[in-house]
């Protein structure tokens, strides 16, 4: 008989009095009476279920699964708890959302979208008109240009969630009209360079796109996720750009005016100008450059048991095309292992990472660097410090690093 603990007596005798006690507790089980049937079945299975409701929401266990809100810069910012996230697709409910002047509240039979400017035949189109155009749908993140500020400026790493850390992105199945459409009926003229995208909210909210951009990717987006646009994410339209900062996908958008230079809006030409290290300015910098992070174990969380098989998660995203690999750490950077990627990999959209790691009860420090299909791969936080000036955040894509403490707690650190 194979030994336990080298005492292969010892091992006969316990195993045999375990049959014996399970004898035992058998027949006194046989011995009882029987019990009724519904008391061996759980209690959803004794009675009927209660009503549905016309527009279906979360379990109510699931209510701390919410968006989570602060204040930057005097506007609020509500972040997508992305450490809750497993698949590509974020709810509609838990989207991120930065409001400079508020959510209007628009009446749909009322808003229009003006064409005008460079173009020869200028053109107002209604919410009837622009759905009358063909449309079509596609799956692409959207992420505030400020996501991960507080890791780019603060000079410790932050205790927080991953979603208070870098919840400003989010992923859905946009739907709309190409702009191409529109452009092209109203006819720009051979001077037209770019176009001016303003906003029906309280700050007539306008960014400046180059032309051709919008013409080979720009959407008017109508619905979200199969359904209209919530009035946070622009109801009854915005104009959405993949891959870009989300400031440049205006909401509520209500004009667009072709001309031959950019406006220079107070966005543009502030908030989302970016400086470098020796003082130049990085202007319409408007693709967001690659990035990963893993959601689970992340920050806040901790490891249900002292030591066993955990699988590292996490979704990677590049606002210049398909992720081509994610990289994985379990050391501080110090060696790296490929992760494997599930479909669908998509343009511009989250794709999610996974990678088995049998954890031995130690501290850990997890990482991830995410690489895209150009090549292009996330720098460390000290490489995009370097290149940036110390009060630049925007666009910041650093490896994001979290630490396994001994007792499964999981921190946020700099690496």
């Amino acid at each position: 008989m194979r030994s336990f603990n080298g005492h292969s007596g010892l091992a006969r005798r316990t195993f045999l009095g375990g049959l014996a006690t399970g004898g035992v507790g058998m027949a006194a089980a046989q011995a009882a009476p029987p019990q009724p049937l519904a008391a061996r079945l759980p209690d959803a299975m004794t009675r009927p279920g209660g009503a549905d409701l016309p527009y279906g929401l979360p379990a109510p266990q699931e209510a701390q699964v919410e968006r989570t809100l602060s204040t930057t810069a005097g506007f609020p910012v509500w972040r997508t708890p992305l450490q809750h996230q497993r698949g590509i697709i974020t709810p509609s409910g838990l989207h991120f959302a930065v409001h400079h002047n508020g959510v209007p509240d628009i009446a749909p039979e009322r808003h229009t979208l003006k064409v005008h400017g460079l173009v020869h035949k200028p053109l107002r189109f209604d919410l009837e008109r622009l759905l009358r155009y063909p449309l079509v749908s596609r799956v692409h993140f959207l992420e505030c240009a400020g996501n991960s500020a507080a890791n780019a400026l603060s000079p410790t790493a932050l205790d927080q969630t991953l979603g208070e850390i870098a919840g400003e992105v989010s992923c859905s199945e946009w739907t709309g009209v190409p702009l191409a459409y529109l452009l092209n009926e109203a006819g720009v003229k051979d001077s037209a360079q770019w176009v001016v995208a303003e906003g029906a909210d309280g700050g007539s909210h306008s960014r400046s796109l180059p032309l051709k951009a919008l013409l080979e990717h720009g959407m008017v987006a109508l619905y979200q996720n199969g359904e209209r646009l919530r009035p946070s994410q622009g109801y009854p339209m915005r104009l959405f750009m993949p891959g870009w900062e989300g400031n440049v996908n205006v909401k509520w958008l209500h004009r667009l005016e072709v001309t031959d230079a950019p406006a220079y809006t107070k966005d543009e030409s502030g908030l989302y100008t970016q400086v470098l290290a020796d003082g130049r300015i990085e202007r319409f910098a408007f693709h967001m450059e690659v990035k990963s992070v893993i959601t689970h174990p992340s920050g806040q969380q901790r490891l249900p048991e002292p030591h066993g098989f955990c699988e590292i998660a996490g979704l990677a995203w590049s606002g210049r095309g398909r992720i081509a690999r994610v990289d994985v750490s379990l050391d501080g950077g110090r060696t790296w292992a490929a992760a494997q990627l599930h479909g669908p990999v998509l343009d511009r959209a989250f794709t999610r990472f996974t990678l088995p790691w049998q954890w031995n009860g130690r501290k850990a420090d997890l990482m991830s660097r995410a690489t895209d299909e150009h090549g292009r791969t996330q720098p460390l936080r000290s490489e995009w410090k370097r290149r940036y000036a110390m009060h630049s955040f925007n666009h910041y894509n650093a490896v994001q690093a979290w630490r396994v403490q001994a007792d499964g707690r999981v921190e946020n650190v700099y690496a």
